[in-house]
């Protein structure tokens, strides 16, 4: 009866968090699609748009390897016993993963220097450089995120080697132990690396609201409109949702952290709808602040109405 239920729990569990990935994963391809269309007619892509493309790429793939992850765990866990399967899925996830997080904070880094107003020279030379810092601060991203993805699967492929027998269940839950044993480093990275973009999201959306507050206090003791603080307000936007779903997807992810050593499910599947959840709503989310993506959504939605009223 205890295994029925917990088998039905899983079942339940991956039928929630496949809806959710496939979502993200629309999304995401959505976002994709429209900007390399756009890349092929302008034969560029600006600042704002290489970073949005990076963003949906790894947010696709990331939500496409933890779902292979998650379905695999529930439907075939042996199949995870078979080298190398375990130790890629989890390092092409975490590589993408920290990508996501990374072009995410590049993200928000990028409006507000953009975006904002101040006399500081530092910051000034940072506006003017910022477009052509974009693809460094993307490769660099890219580059940790690798090192990352690769001290994932070292760690897993070295604690597998030295604990895994799969000969009887007793010898494999002691194999799952002296995996965990092998993951506090990588836990203690994942952390900082999520504290370190929490921070840099922090810092952006706190200069970009100050920058805001004196832009509209300057015009108002004027008497004059400004259009650029529809720019400010647009970027604001995007940044503080960004800030809340971050928050409450770093919340979790802690959370996750700490009781997955103890094994509490229901905090672990919490965590995990939250976090699957995280890279769609927020993509829905930049689509929705972006002209062009906004504009193009709406023409494909008002078009698949047209064809849904005519039938």
């Amino acid at each position: 009866s205890q295994q029925s239920n917990v088998t039905s729990y899983g079942a339940m569990a991956l039928v929630i968090i496949t809806l959710e990935v496939f979502a993200g994963m629309w999304i995401n391809a959505f976002i994709i699609c429209v900007l390399c269309v756009a890349g092929v007619k302008k034969k560029t892509l600006n600042s704002n748009e290489k970073i949005l493309l990076l963003l949906g790429c790894s947010r696709f793939c990331c939500l496409c390897f933890s779902w292979i992850y998650a379905f695999l765990s529930n439907v075939f866990p042996y199949c995870l016993m078979v080298y190398p399967i375990l130790q890629l899925l989890q390092g092409s996830y975490s590589f993408f993963n920290s990508s996501n997080l990374w072009f995410s904070a590049c993200l928000c880094v990028f409006y507000c220097i953009k975006i904002a107003n101040f006399r500081n020279r530092f910051f000034i030379y940072l506006k003017v450089k910022i477009d052509k810092s974009v693809p460094w601060l993307l490769l660099g991203s890219v580059i940790f995120s690798l090192i990352i993805g690769i001290l994932v699967y070292n760690t897993i492929d070295k604690a597998v080697c030295k604990t895994f027998n799969f000969t009887c269940q007793e010898r494999l839950w002691k194999a799952t132990n002296g995996i965990e044993e092998h993951f506090f480093p990588i836990y203690f990275l994942t952390g900082f690396l999520h504290t370190t973009a929490f921070m840099a999201v922090i810092f952006s959306a706190v200069f970009l609201l100050f920058s805001l507050w004196r832009h509209k206090r300057k015009m108002q003791t004027n008497s004059m409109k400004d259009l650029s603080k529809d720019a400010h307000t647009r970027a604001m936007k995007s940044i503080l949702s960004f800030l809340v779903m971050y928050s409450i997807n770093f919340m979790f992810l802690i959370l996750t952290l700490i009781y997955s050593l103890k094994h509490q499910n229901h905090v672990i599947f919490l965590g995990d709808l939250i976090q699957y959840a995280y890279p769609g709503v927020h993509s829905l989310i930049l689509i929705f602040s972006n002209p062009k993506l906004e504009k193009t959504l709406l023409k494909i939605l008002s078009c698949v109405k047209c064809k849904l009223c005519i039938r």
